[in-house]
């Protein structure tokens, strides 16, 4: 028998580190289970992008912002790089352009986006003039980075040094009920059970999150070296991201960018890629990403799909790129909504992000859902 808790967590991913954080600020005795030796899933995977811009307004606006404060104050108190200078997002073609300045006069005024729109001379000046060759750039100042595959580890130091969270690696939760938790290192009295176990819908909780239809999002990511390495301190998007975010995707001028895809690229849409560079704290940049769906992610990559991603980004940076490293990033996707909180039964909920924002809004979601539990 482990030791009783106040709330055990399943799953270290970032949003099991959310709620884990949010329960112990507040004086609660935290346990957290996770069946592999390290965080392994969509919470290391990623490119790191704490986005509030790319938003839909509402609420996973004001999730994002919240997030974004939390945290500022988890880098400075576990001592992981940040970068709070700001997205940009490049427009490349005239349809792309009006987007943005459509979103600059509307939407960013009318729910609180801070965005500067770069053309002309502030533009040439990006870099020495590295982005010249776009129209215009959205520069998102709100948005911040993570490298994420240090930067959830130190987090998990920190929560067992700062704030006695005990965590259980490399043990499988294999069954919860109201009050305790099943796992191979034995059983675990909690109070509240909460689990966060990403796109994994069978082992817990199978029968509640059927009929949410989850699906799962695998993507094709590369780390490359950049042959001129022009100190990129941003996260770089391009218009083609416009019809995948919220923010931007329902407003009129997205479909002439839809149109533009199906015409002249409509590999783009076969694949759903838009292009996300992340620059990492050692002058390497993440690149992706691609989109399949699907009950399970399949193991196989295509090299067509790298190959695109290379072009894009090439073109977009303005420099040839040198491939270090490739791999499958996965996450829970397509449900009824971009996350769900289930109470699945007395003491016992679960929490499912649908969509690839959980960097941006966990931070947050973790704090609501304590809040909630508690009161």
């Amino acid at each position: 028998m482990l030791q009783d808790t106040d709330i055990a967590i399943v799953g270290a991913g970032i949003l099991g580190l959310s709620h884990a954080y949010a329960a112990a600020r507040r004086g609660l005795r935290v346990s957290v289970f996770e069946r592999s030796a390290t965080p392994l899933g969509a919470s290391v995977r990623n490119f790191g992008q704490a986005l509030v811009t790319g938003q839909p307004p509402g609420p996973m606006q004001a999730l994002a912002k919240e997030s974004r404060e939390i945290w500022a104050g988890w880098a400075e108190a576990a001592g992981f790089h940040i970068r709070r200078e700001g997205s940009l997002l490049l427009a490349r073609t005239r349809a792309e352009e009006e987007l943005l300045e459509a979103f600059c006069e509307v939407r960013a005024p009318e729910h609180g986006y801070r965005v500067e729109l770069l053309r002309g001379e502030r533009l040439h000046d990006l870099y020495q003039g590295q982005f010249s060759h776009h129209r215009a750039a959205l520069l998102g100042l709100d948005d911040q980075q993570v490298y994420s595959r240090e930067a959830v580890p130190a987090l998990v130091d920190h929560l067992r040094r700062e704030h006695g969270v005990e965590f259980h690696f490399s043990t499988l939760v294999r069954d919860v009920e109201p009050g305790v938790i099943h796992s191979t290192l034995g059983r675990c009295r909690a109070g509240q059970i909460i689990v966060c176990s990403g796109h994994d819908y069978q082992t817990l909780l199978a029968e509640q999150i059927a009929p949410l239809q989850p699906q799962v999002c695998r993507l094709q990511m590369l780390r490359v070296r950049p042959e001129r390495d022009f100190g990129l301190r941003q996260a770089v998007l391009t218009g083609l991201s416009c019809v995948h975010y919220g923010a931007f995707a329902d407003l009129p001028e997205a479909e002439a960018i839809r149109e533009q895809i199906r015409e002249q690229q409509p590999e783009l849409e076969e694949h759903g890629i838009h292009l996300l560079v992340s620059p990492t704290p050692y002058g390497e940049l993440i690149v992706g990403d691609s989109h399949h769906y699907g009950s399970d992610a399949s193991p196989f990559n295509a090299e067509a799909v790298d190959d695109i991603l290379l072009a894009l980004a090439e073109q977009t940076l303005g420099t040839r790129l040198q491939v270090v490293e490739r791999w499958q990033g996965v996450y829970g996707a397509r449900g009824p909504g971009p996350f769900s909180v289930l109470k699945a039964a007395p003491g016992v909920t679960g929490v499912l992000m649908h969509s690839g924002v959980g960097m941006s809004v966990g931070p947050a979601l973790g704090e609501r859902t304590i809040a909630s539990l508690l009161s």
